[in-house]
């Protein structure tokens, strides 16, 4: 079973305009996700990226509403996400948005065999007990596990790698067209995650599915995305082409991001951090640009101004002071795309 194209190609699967969440606690409130906006292409794999605490897992719980937005929209090819009146209803938004979480074990029910938790989603959208099983069985051999093995076996007697094809298979269960993969391979050693990697590249040109990779692994996002989104401290402060973000990155953030990856070259290891500090505090984040505190090309105006969206072209996007022309910064205008 496949879902319509409503919108055609050209049109973005999934628009978030200036989405919000906020968590109040005691005489404050988190501003966790503060104002994201950006749009996850048809057939791409968009990465996102940043330290943690930055709002990436909280972005894909909106993403899946398994959290409420406090604001801002979410469009699903075209047609309003939640709204009563109009639009996608949830129950089928959430056929068609499946999520893949970090931690593989917690994942699953550990008094389920394989299949039937695979199967659970059909059986509660109207599958029969017998096509839940058939569909389980296919989906268990497209992510390379045997369905003659493993569909009766119990979390418990998979491996980390294992359980987590099982889950990657549970989230394609109702066919979705966006899949959400939160930290999918952070738990795996590196062998296993080059396949679990590998794996994911496959069924999406299989299915025709899109992802949103949720990652903190600057290396594995570069591998595996089109696009790639940076975030800090509830903001989006660069997105573009994986290309663009990675050779011409025009963010400071994102060139300190980068840099602090290890390199296996003795002449280009570092000494000093690239980055120093900690995120300040999403209950009181800096006035004007967030990330002014830890910059080294802080001046006035970033301690005043929101810096705005600058256009790069290509669709690189930076929101820094430097990129933007008349910012008045004194580099304003002198990073090139």
């Amino acid at each position: 079973m496949t879902h319509a194209d409503r919108g055609g190609p050209a049109q973005p699967l999934l628009t978030v305009v200036d989405l919000k969440k906020h968590f109040p606690i005691p005489r404050a409130v988190v501003r966790a996700v503060d104002g994201v906006t950006f749009n996850v292409l048809k057939g791409e794999t968009l990465g996102i990226v940043g330290e943690s605490g930055c709002g990436k897992s909280t972005t894909a719980r909106l993403l899946m509403r398994l959290l409420d937005p406090d604001g801002g929209e979410m469009l699903f090819d075209g047609e309003t996400v939640g709204n009563a009146h109009s639009g996608v209803a949830m129950k089928e938004y959430r056929r068609q948005v499946q999520m893949v979480f970090q931690d593989s074990y917690a994942s699953l029910n550990p008094r389920l065999p394989i299949e039937d938790s695979i199967g659970f989603a059909p059986r509660v959208h109207g599958v029969s007990a017998g096509q839940a099983r058939e569909r389980a069985h296919e989906l268990l051999a497209a992510v390379g596990l045997a369905p003659n093995q493993f569909a009766r076996r119990y979390p418990h007697e998979l491996s980390g790698g294992q359980r987590q094809r099982v889950n990657i298979a549970r989230a394609l269960a109702l066919y979705p067209r966006l899949v959400v993969l939160d930290e999918p391979v952070s738990a795996l050693d590196k062998s296993v995650e080059a396949q679990v990697l590998n794996l994911l590249m496959d069924l999406k040109e299989k299915f025709g599915l899109t992802y949103v990779f949720i990652s903190h692994d600057l290396n594995v996002v570069q591998y595996i995305s089109d696009r790639v989104m940076v975030m800090y401290l509830g903001l989006v402060v660069e997105q573009g082409p994986v290309d663009a973000i990675y050779d011409r990155p025009a963010h400071p953030y994102t060139r300190a991001l980068l840099a602090s990856r290890p390199s296996m070259d003795p002449d280009k290891r570092r000494t000093e951090p690239p980055l120093t500090g900690d995120p300040p505090n999403p209950v009181n984040p800096p006035s004007g640009c967030r990330f002014r505190t830890r910059c080294p090309f802080s001046e006035k105006v970033c301690e005043t101004t929101p810096p705005p969206a600058a256009d790069l072209g290509g669709g690189h996007l930076a929101a820094c002071h430097m990129a933007a022309v008349g910012s008045g910064h004194s580099q304003a205008g002198k990073v090139a795309a």
